[in-house]
């Protein structure tokens, strides 16, 4: 008798065994190539030991990107069961299907609490004060700058700028300022500049860059509920903010008319500029003495303000979505209450990711865990995106073709150039039927 329960026992502890391995699914996530990526790989990693599940972080370069995803997307395939998209791509994925409703799982888990409110308005929400979301935040990202302590700290240097400008040189606070640290390291007789910007005009390297100039002078770039863009991003404030910008390009390195990221942490790490913007997902190799020779002397600041003290930085970062396409939803469900867990954002955060969470955030282990980390923190309550309508790519071409022979090529004036982007927004707005009669 006893035998013949120890049998059954062993029997029913191998069909739970087989039902287990089962259910155990094999997920992909795409994303692009960059190191954050990697660290998602580390991440969901751990995932697989505690669940079964194993997942596979598949990337793409930048460049290639967008281009894949929706291919797939327009496909109806199912080659990817969630995407780590760009939050400009939520209208595309919330209106034309290809991303799952994630509005009761947001609910439950009271991820509005959770996680720091630009992240959720941007990366998640769509519409806009909908309370409709379609991805759970996952890298933070935003607009920030580093720049040469010893540069800056130098004695002489120090004495001139005061001569000069009638004040300390410092990490600058407004953009005036950040224009006359430029202008005073700009000195091209010896292969010495004052600042790296952003000027690819490929995707939206440079857009963001202008933006988080128009932002801080207190323009914007439309009413993202009514559409309205004429009088708004060219207004006199947006108008001001570019005219900025193309100021700041005058300080540039020589051949400076086509950078994005790499470029501008080479011009940190090749002795080139006294400052360099760049997302803070790019900053860890400048912290790096292996990619770095001039780590122990890079300092990183958030973006400084405009006139009227407004200050604002340019959102990067990106929302993970569940496709809809995919046949393993259940699957990539649980590993987003595992993904949201504290325990999993603290250990996000040690690997490098960029982390949405607010306590993660806002702990002091968090923030002197690295150089640039409490300037992401500072950034990141005070972005603003860009457009996420459905026709996001063409309004984005639009406002390159514009802004770029004005700031790189020095064509026309400022207003004449926003005056075109409000002109071919409008028509475009018009087209999609976004304007109600």
């Amino acid at each position: 008798m006893k035998r013949k329960t120890l049998v059954a026992l062993m029997a029913g502890a191998a069909f739970a065994l087989g039902s287990w391995a089962a259910k155990a699914e094999d997920l992909t996530i795409f994303w692009a190539e960059w190191d954050p990526a990697n660290y998602l790989q580390e991440l969901v990693n751990q995932y697989a030991e505690e669940s079964g599940d194993t997942i596979t972080v598949q990337t793409t370069p930048w460049a290639d990107f967008q281009t894949k995803t929706f291919a797939e997307f327009n496909a109806k395939g199912d080659a990817y069961d969630m995407v780590v998209g760009d939050s400009q791509w939520l209208g595309a994925g919330a209106t034309q299907g290809h991303y799952v409703d994630l509005t009761d799982f947001f609910n439950k888990h009271k991820l509005n609490d959770v996680m720091a409110p630009a992240t959720v308005k941007y990366y998640a929400e769509y519409p806009g004060g909908s309370g409709k979301y379609w991805a759970i935040p996952l890298e933070g990202d935003a607009i920030g700058w580093a720049y040469r302590k010893d540069w800056f700290e130098d004695p002489k240097e120090k004495e001139a700028f005061k001569a000069k400008y009638g004040r300390d040189l410092a990490v600058p606070q407004t953009y005036a300022e950040l224009r006359d640290i430029a202008e005073f390291f700009y000195r091209p007789d010896e292969k010495k500049y004052g600042v790296a910007i952003y000027t690819d005009n490929s995707y939206d390297a440079m857009a963001m860059g202008v933006e988080s100039a128009i932002f801080s002078y207190g323009g914007d770039l439309g009413d993202y509920a009514t559409y309205k863009v004429d009088g708004i991003v060219n207004s006199k404030e947006s108008v001001a903010g570019l005219e900025m910008y193309k100021e700041l390009y005058k300080f540039t390195p020589p051949g400076w008319g086509k950078t994005f990221f790499i470029e501008d942490n080479q011009a940190v790490t090749e002795n080139l500029a006294a400052m360099s913007m760049n997302f803070f997902a790019f900053f860890p190799p400048l912290v790096n003495k292996a990619t770095n020779p001039n780590a122990d002397v890079t300092g990183f600041f958030a973006n400084p303000a405009g006139p009227d003290g407004k200050r604002f930085a340019a959102l990067g970062g990106q929302g993970i979505s569940i496709v809809a396409y995919s046949k393993k939803q259940e699957a990539a469900m649980k590993f987003l209450e595992w993904f949201i867990k504290d325990d999993t954002q603290k250990k996000w955060a040690e690997l490098g990711g960029y982390t949405c969470s607010q306590a993660v955030l806002k702990s002091p282990e968090f923030q002197n865990a690295t150089p640039y980390n409490k300037a992401f923190y500072d950034t990141m309550f005070m972005v603003k995106d860009f457009w996420a309508t459905p026709e996001y790519a063409e309004i984005l071409d639009q406002f390159n073709q514009h802004i770029y022979p004005f700031v790189v090529g020095g064509k026309g004036t400022a207003q004449e150039a926003l005056d075109a982007v409000a002109k071919e927004w409008t028509a475009t707005f018009t087209k999609y039927k976004r304007y109600k009669s």
